[in-house]
């Protein structure tokens, strides 16, 4: 620690942190553009000045920047003194002659930075009168706007772009003082994380383009807590609505998960709730009829031998209502076969393994990683992003041997050059992680699968022998082993997108001969789960559709309720047909048309996520709740209402459901502190969803009524449908938005929220662990190594995942749309040239014939096929492992 003096008041704060940190994160508002938690400091805007001195007895001191200041113990500087005010007004002002000031047509306007550092500033009066430099604007892609007339070359676009994210077709072109942040020519941005722009750049050069379609102002978007649904990393969103749409989504921030920044697709992929699709009233047999009829009917049809089908991507109240309507022996897991056989493997090594599963923070900390299988940048891109960052663990170790602080951003860079932490990346096909990898494999999953039972020896000889390894494999999995048995914090990551048990157990066993090494420390594992609430239904049943499908035969099935779930994804369709050919009635509760929905003889109206509240378990484990931003309209109810009204379950709230559920399930027992329960008031109010700017209430409803009408009543939060309310020491998981006095940005105020800047929120970032204190028997190795011999009748399918595309929900969102293409099938060239095959690719799918385009992916593995998953034209997600080929000539 050190005692520091600032403006005559002295603090105590943590020695080595940059000054414009410490004073941000005691409270002291000082301006700053260029510097940012996530990037660390290079004093590109000069903006943060302040006057340093070297003793008491100094009085004229000198002029310092905040972020490239280190601070040490005794440290005086003043933000006050002259000198420091009116040169950060010069900078300011001189920054600001080429700006165009149309704050007025900006949609930054509201929550700029730079608005809010000019008014800290006290530049209110324009003297400059000349010229002004001026740029051509650049298309970006369906998610950019591109004003390139605003930017003040804070750089840190293409810090945050390149530097962080990877990304390779975004930089600065300079000549002289015309510095031009952009792309070579116009072109859509490639990085998955290209939206990270709008919230990073302090200015208006860089906007949400699917905001600019329904633009309001911030202040009048009415915002809530919620939790992306998109995957299973479970990041922290904040949606914002106005007149009953859903007009965007921005980063929440939660210092264990997402941090500062959000993928493309969480960001994106919203307009599914704004969808022509939605279910907006009941239907009996495709007539619109009341909610009382609708459930009349449904009371009527519960009677003889009744099943329910879940969803991962249904909350754990909804799936928990269905549950208890149907009975616990009637219930199935949304999931395909494969799935719910990969999950329980997931889970078993959870609960049973020394194994840690990380947050995304402790993701960034490792220092050897494993990706065994999975396609992490497609499946969990949030994860990918934090797995960029743990290969610069190595180059902060240099930093520290040559005693630069990890904060100076550039020097470290320097002095690192290309050294980098091992990354190793073993997948099927080429990812977008293997720009930074040490050293990469290709295989078919069960190729991977022997690598790393191989890993495993080498780490621990006590683990099963591998045989048949070829010499280049046998050196590999040294070179693995040794790393991630030299590292202090090694990370092995693996998946269910993957499709392969062998590759999962596989992983388990790498993590067992590490923590026996270690003499039984935990060691970190990450399983990804492909969606929002997988690993939670998950852990409420074990029983996937097929199950489902193969009880119907067995039983005569009188009624079938499917929740939020479109079941021609998860199996053949074939089955799925013969299914509801033999269940009398079929009921669909679902937000969202779909195949399945179309075979409902009784479809209601279920919310979104944006209209509901509820909790979902991420990969991590963590529990998190989700609130509604906007109550539902029409006819449209909570998916877990319609249920517990069909059941006669009088719940009073979510609160109570939740307790139900906990109480059901020991395990889900820490689901009642994820979030306060909906009786928290602070000083007896609720907590506003409206800022306090919020404005045309009354004229909103006016073409209804000239009375304004009353705010809708919330039973199921402590969050209010008003801008009237309790504002300060709101806790983290009821914070709808951040603002404080001067800081209006979303990532700027929320400095004013954390204990410290780039730390927890203050009251500590919201959501609980489930699987913190899993049961410690004594964990056995895995010795079910796959055979190398290759089915020569047979080729191995690999599933291939899309960030844009694979997802159900995303794909709905039409500026994500845009970005996804048709299904497809891919071979190694030189198998499509042996099969004599260019164009088009038919293959058997269960007894079915199906005619793809083909792509030639020179990354696959010889002998097999892969399979866009999830994709307009193949939507399944489950396939089979091994298919048969049609050449053209009638061969198989």
């Amino acid at each position: 620690m050190a005692h520091i003096t600032i403006d005559g008041q002295t603090h105590e704060v943590e020695a080595g942190d940059n000054l414009l940190k410490v004073c941000l994160s005691l409270g002291l508002d000082l301006p700053y553009f260029c510097w940012h938690p996530a990037l660390g400091s290079v004093g590109a805007c000069r903006q943060c000045a302040v006057v340093q001195y070297k003793d008491e007895s100094d009085t004229r001191g000198r002029l310092v920047m905040a972020c490239m200041t280190p601070v040490t113990d005794g440290l005086r500087v003043s933000l006050e003194a002259p000198e420091a005010r009116e040169f950060r007004a010069g900078v300011i002002e001189f920054l600001m002659t080429n700006h165009p000031h149309d704050c007025p047509v900006c949609e930054e306007g509201g929550e700029c930075h730079l608005q809010d550092m000019t008014v800290m500033t006290g530049h209110t009066f324009r003297r400059y009168r000349g010229l002004k430099r001026t740029h051509r604007n650049q298309y970006l892609g369906p998610f950019i706007n591109h004003e390139m007339n605003r930017c003040i070359a804070c750089y840190r676009c293409v810090r945050f772009y390149r530097d962080y994210a990877g990304g390779r077709d975004l930089d600065v072109f300079a000549s002289r003082n015309n510095v031009y942040f952009g792309r070579f020519e116009d072109g859509i941005l490639e990085s998955e994380f290209s939206g990270n722009l709008v919230e990073v750049c302090p200015t208006g050069v860089f906007t949400d383009r699917t905001f600019s379609a329904h633009y309001v102002r911030k202040w009048d978007l009415q915002q809530a807590p919620s939790v992306c649904v998109h995957c299973g990393v479970g990041c922290n969103t904040s949606p914002g609505e106005r007149y009953g749409t859903l007009r965007r989504i921005v980063n929440r921030y939660n210092g264990e998960v997402n941090g500062y920044f959000l993928c493309d697709r969480g960001r994106f992929g919203y307009g599914f709730v704004n969808s022509e699709r939605r279910i907006r009233e009941p239907l009996l047999h495709g007539e619109p009829v009341s909610g009382e009829t609708a459930l009349a009917h449904l009371q009527g049809w519960l009677g003889g031998h009744t099943i329910g089908i879940g969803s991962p991507r249904a909350s754990l109240e909804a799936n928990f209502a269905l549950r208890e309507l149907v009975g616990a022996e009637n219930f199935y897991a949304g999931l395909s076969q494969g799935e719910t056989s990969l999950a329980a493997a997931v889970l078993d090594v959870l609960r049973h393994w020394p194994v840690h599963v990380p947050s995304l923070s402790e993701v960034e900390q490792a220092d050897a990683v494993l990706v065994l299988g999975e396609d992490v940048a497609n499946t969990a891109p949030r994860l990918a992003l934090a797995l960029r960052q743990s290969v610069r663990n190595r180059a902060f170790e240099r930093a520290d041997q040559l005693k630069i602080p990890r904060w100076q951003d550039a020097a470290v860079r320097e002095a690192a050059q290309d050294e980098k932490s091992p990354l190793f990346v073993a997948a099927s096909c080429a990812t977008r992680l293997d720009d930074i990898a040490e050293a990469i494999y290709r295989g078919t999953p069960e190729a991977i699968a022997r690598l790393g039972f191989a890993i495993a020896r080498r780490i621990d000889p006590n683990a099963p022998a591998v045989s048949d390894l070829t010499p280049e494999d046998e050196r590999l999995a040294e070179r693995i082993g040794d790393s991630l048995a030299a590292a202090a914090r090694p990370l092995i990551v693996s998946g269910i997108a993957c499709g392969s048990l062998a590759t999962i157990r596989a992983a388990a066993n790498i993590a067992l001969a590490l923590s026996n090494r270690r003499e039984g420390g935990a060691i970190d594992l990450c399983y990804v789960a492909p969606e929002c609430n997988t690993l939670g239904l998950a852990m409420m049943d074990g029983r996937s559709v097929v199950d489902a499908f193969a009880a119907a035969k067995t039983r005569d099935v009188n009624t079938a309720i499917i929740l939020e779930n479109d079941l021609y994804r998860r199996a053949d369709g074939g089955a799925v047909d013969s299914f509801f050919n033999s269940t009398r009635h079929v009921v669909v509760v679902d937000h969202i048309r779909h195949g399945t929905a179309a075979k409902a003889q009784l479809l209601l109206p279920g919310s979104t996520f944006a209209e509901t509240e509820g909790t979902l378990v991420s990969f991590e484990g963590r529990a998190q709740r989700f609130y509604s931003v906007m109550p539902g309209s029409g006819k449209i109810r909570d998916s877990w209402r319609w249920l517990a009204d069909a059941g006669a379950k009088r719940w009073a709230n979510i609160d109570a459901l939740t307790a139900a559920c906990a109480a059901a399930f020991p395990e889900f027992g820490p689901i009642r502190h994820a979030a306060p329960p909906a009786s928290f008031r602070i000083e007896g109010e609720k907590i506003p969803r409206q800022p306090h700017r919020y404005s045309g209430r009354t004229a909103m409803n006016a073409h209804r009524d000239i009375h304004e009408p009353k705010p809708p009543d919330d039973p199921d939060s402590a969050l209010a449908f008003s801008m009237e309310g309790a504002s300060v020491e709101v806790p983290p998981a009821l914070l709808p938005f951040v603002w404080a006095p001067r800081w209006n940005s979303n990532q700027q105020a929320v400095n004013k929220f954390q204990d410290e800047v780039g730390g927890a929120l203050r009251g500590g970032d919201p959501g609980v662990r489930l699987l913190e204190s899993p049961e410690m028997p004594e964990p056995r190795w895995f010795d079910e190594v796959p055979s190398r011999a290759r089915d020569e009748t047979r080729w191995r399918v690999i599933p291939l995942y899309r960030i844009f595309g694979s997802e159900e929900l995303s794909v709905l969102s039409p500026p994500l749309a845009e970005r996804v293409s048709e299904a497809y099938a891919a071979l190694h060239p030189r198998d499509a040239e042996e099969l004599g095959v260019t164009q088009t690719l038919a293959v058997r799918l269960n007894e079915k014939l199906i005619r793809l385009p083909l792509r030639l992916e020179l990354s696959l593995p010889r002998g097999a096929v892969g399979l866009s998953a999830g994709l307009p034209g193949l939507f399944r997600t489950d396939f089979p492992a091994w298919i048969a080929i049609e050449t053209g000539r009638g061969e198989p």
